[in-house]
């Protein structure tokens, strides 16, 4: 069993997640929010603290069910009043929030603010409390400088939770987690934390100027991708290129129907894996012995129908058997499965399926992206930055948004020993 060993700012907001006020767990990429998380965990029973994510393919991941099912949001038709109206009079939701004393929320920065506070409401009113989410404990985890809200675009501003009311009137206790845990590479560092307040400057320019390369032949990492056409070409034509034999191995789905549907678009893993001894692979699930980590890549050496043999690019040499990918409904049930090894081809990736992954090395192309904090979670996969090759790049693809900047400016002149805490205000107006 290996020893567990926190950094400081990790041992901090570890005091704060034991204590009994609302925290937000944040940090740039790399900062160990999620160890820290699957750390507290531990000790809590799932039932009566669940974990949410904001997203499917975040819920698949962490084993936890989505922040919509388990409010009772559904798309949200009508908006909040109709949602909030609709939920509280479903009897599952009542009685799941009546038999919690709290939740965590993952990837916080994808749920809008406006989705936040229909959550919020539903509890109050559900709980008949007037306290911030109706006396529930709220655990938020995430980087509001990553991945921005899913949501339909009604304006080109952003519906950042931070932004709602409803986020002030949580009164979250901020944890920052400000030790890199994943990179300990100084100057890349450096740029990393630049690209992440969207800084161009001569020292970024210069930067990603060197590593503007074509990777080497044999190159041995991963290449990422803004759209997934390209990533899915690239991968095959690697594939088709080693003169061995493809095998084939389909994955198994058990389950309702149509939560089979809604696994497969959430799933990291195919329909059908096509492997051939020497594919580069990137394993898509953390080894709870830690000898990888969800994007950990290595060579297949062997193939056997119940097992493959990699040899990951450290040089460890392990054996991988076939894993569950799980989609659980609002109840904590798992309600499908999908059953195959827990690999991918690892030539290329997209940048948003990357996201939560730590790669060996790697290729990527910062054109023409779209999304704040696009080119941050795509650099900020790799532990060094020796390991970065750039296809190509523009300052305009670095981008943030400048409310995200303010509030962690903000946040930094209250912060004392890594954690903040935030005022209570009147919750949104709300008909009962």
């Amino acid at each position: 069993m290996f020893q567990i060993q926190l950094t400081d700012c990790q041992e901090r907001a570890y005091a704060a997640l034991k204590g009994t006020s609302n925290v937000f767990v944040t940090g740039g990429a790399g900062s160990g929010k999620s160890f820290l998380v699957r750390y507290y965990l531990r000790e809590k029973d799932t039932r009566d603290f669940p974990v949410l994510a904001s997203t499917g393919a975040a819920a698949v991941l962490v084993g936890g069910r989505t922040f919509h099912s388990f409010f009772g949001l559904g798309i949200m038709e009508g908006g909040v009043e109709a949602t909030v109206e609709k939920a509280s009079k479903n009897r599952q939701v009542v009685r799941r929030l009546k038999k919690i004393s709290g939740f965590i929320v993952d990837e916080i920065s994808m749920l809008s603010g406006q989705t936040l506070r229909a959550a919020e409401i539903i509890a109050r009113r559900v709980r008949d409390s007037d306290l911030p989410w109706g006396g529930l404990r709220v655990v938020a985890v995430g980087d509001f400088a990553q991945l921005p809200p899913v949501e339909r675009k009604t304006s080109n501003a952003r519906g950042w939770a931070f932004l709602d009311p409803v986020w002030q009137w949580s009164a979250f206790e901020t944890c920052f987690l400000r030790t890199q845990t994943r990179c300990k590479d100084e100057e890349f560092m450096k740029i990393l934390s630049m690209v992440r307040d969207g800084i161009v400057n001569e020292q970024v320019r210069s930067y990603l100027d060197a590593k503007t390369k074509a990777p080497p032949e044999d190159f041995d990492g991963t290449r990422l991708f803004p759209r997934r056409e390209e990533t899915e070409r690239f991968n095959l034509r690697k594939l088709d290129a080693i003169d061995k034999p493809v095998q084939r191995f389909a994955t198994v789905y058990s389950g309702d129907a149509r939560a089979v549907e809604n696994l497969k678009k959430y799933t990291p893993i195919p329909d059908e894996l096509s492997l051939k001894e020497g594919a580069l692979i990137m394993l898509r699930q953390n080894d709870p012995q830690g000898r990888w980590v969800n994007g950990s890549t290595g060579h297949i050496t062997k193939i056997q129908p119940q097992k493959l043999t990699i040899e990951l690019l450290n040089g460890r040499l392990c054996e991988i058997e076939k894993a569950s990918f799980s989609m659980l409904d609002a109840e904590g049930d798992v309600v499908a499965s999908a059953v195959n090894f827990p690999v991918s081809l690892a030539w290329a990736s997209t940048i948003h399926k990357s996201q939560g992954a730590t790669l060996d090395r790697m290729s990527v192309n910062l054109s023409q992206l779209w999304e704040p904090g696009q080119a941050y979670v795509a650099l900020s996969r790799l532990t060094q930055g020796d390991d970065l090759w750039v296809e190509k790049w523009e300052a305009r693809s670095i981008r943030v948004d400048p409310n995200v900047v303010d509030f962690y400016r903000q946040a930094g002149k209250t912060l004392e020993d890594g954690k903040a805490t935030g005022a209570l205000h009147q919750p949104a107006a709300e008909t009962r």
